[in-house]
């Protein structure tokens, strides 16, 4: 009886992709469930640098760079324009109060002085000439009262002998009123010159007056215009060093210009440009400090400039106690400027790394050190040395504070040695 003979399966070559296909699949499989989907760079474990978190006081204060000047600076300007004659300082020369620098001179000036020197004398005259003819005529109105005066009483008594004489009917009613009607009128015409002198003196008087004031006023300019003069020896204001002197003999100036300047050395300030992000923590009287050697100097803020110039502002310090010896003009220091107080925190150290992630994230390293996570973070304040760690980050991890740059979006960072 026939039987169905089964067919072998023959191994052909095709055949290898079967077994190829289950592993590839497996392997997926088990990448999609259990394998990590970060993105991993290779970096040299001595390529890094590492800090740990600590906790401790934060002391919240920057360093900046400082400048010696001194304490007061006077400018020299010129209070008149004309030729510089004679130079008699030299820059870097050390000046007492009044010694003149430069003279000048301005022919104009000169001449000035002539015509208001003649103007004085001439109103001078023209005052005393009024002074006596007013005195003159002060003396014609008395003698005119006098006389009037005079003639009242003749007039009086004409009047009262032809009272008594018409009384008794030996002269006539008309003479008896021309002497009373020429009585009256000399007594009005004595009030009214009285008054005219009145008048008179009230108007003399305002009329001296301002005379006077004119002739005080063209003595004020005339001592103004020799102050212009004066003005053409340039003169030391104070005491101190001629530090600039920017000006040649035979040199024409205008009025205002700026000749050199005179520095006060007996005490110095430090000058110091900061960074517009602390503008509005900086005050005037804060505390400040300066080390120099193994000795530290108190400061405190004198002045806070408003403008800011290419991102920063203008500070002046002053020393509150004994200052540096030995300090010089030009000098440059490194000064920590006190913000705020101290404060207990998370701290890590500085580093570059800020730079490539604004404070927003780090890398962390594993406990085995193999490895370092990117992770968020939150900073907050920052001093020369600390990072004040706000959250994101717990005390006794450690981070990679070396620059990121070059890890790109790299989540995971393996280290090799």
């Amino acid at each position: 009886m026939d039987r169905t003979i089964e067919k072998r399966w023959k191994w052909k070559k095709r055949h290898i992709f079967i077994p190829l296909t289950i592993v590839l699949g497996v392997f997926t499989v088990y990448r999609v469930l259990w394998g990590s989907h970060l993105n991993v760079f290779k970096e040299k474990r001595d390529r890094v640098i590492t800090s740990q978190v600590v906790q401790g006081s934060f002391n919240d204060y920057i360093s900046v760079h400082a400048k010696v000047v001194p304490i007061s600076t006077i400018i020299l300007d010129a209070r008149i324009g004309g030729r510089v004659e004679s130079k008699y300082v030299e820059e870097g020369t050390m000046v007492e109060k009044g010694t003149v620098i430069l003279k000048m001179s301005n022919p104009d000036l000169h001449q000035s002085i002539l015509n208001s020197e003649a103007q004085l004398a001439e109103k001078s005259n023209f005052l005393r000439n009024t002074m006596v003819t007013m005195e003159q005529e002060k003396l014609n109105i008395k003698k005119t009262l006098l006389t009037l005066e005079f003639e009242i009483v003749n007039k009086q008594r004409q009047w009262e002998q032809n009272k008594y004489l018409f009384h008794d009917s030996l002269i006539s009613r008309n003479q008896y009123l021309e002497s009373k009607e020429a009585y009256d009128f000399a007594v009005r015409s004595f009030q009214l010159y009285k008054e005219r002198q009145y008048q008179d003196s009230i108007y003399r008087t305002n009329q001296l007056v301002q005379m006077k004031h004119s002739l005080e006023n063209m003595k004020e300019n005339l001592k103004l215009v020799q102050q212009h003069k004066e003005a053409l020896n340039v003169k030391a204001p104070i005491s101190g060093q001629l530090t600039t002197l920017d000006i040649e003999v035979g040199q024409s100036v205008m009025k205002g210009t700026t000749l050199g300047q005179v520095d006060i050395l007996s005490n110095f300030k430090l000058e110091t440009l900061i960074d517009e992000h602390y503008i509005d923590k900086v005050q005037v009287g804060q505390q400040a400090s300066l080390k120099r050697g193994e000795e530290t100097f108190p400061l405190k803020v004198r002045k806070v400039y408003p403008e800011v110039k290419e991102g920063k502002f203008k500070t002046e310090l002053v020393f509150t106690q004994e200052k540096p010896k030995r300090l010089r003009t030009g000098q440059s220091y490194y000064i920590d400027l006190q913000l705020g107080g101290v404060k207990k925190s998370l701290l890590i150290e500085r580093g570059p790394f800020y730079l490539d992630s604004g404070g927003n994230w780090v890398y962390v390293l594993s406990e085995d050190g193999h490895s370092a996570v990117k992770r968020e973070v939150k900073l907050g304040r920052q001093n020369p040395k600390y990072y004040e760690v706000v959250a994101g980050l717990k005390e006794g991890e450690t981070i990679i504070i070396s620059p990121y740059q070059k890890y790109g979006n790299s989540q995971l960072l393996k280290l090799i040695n």
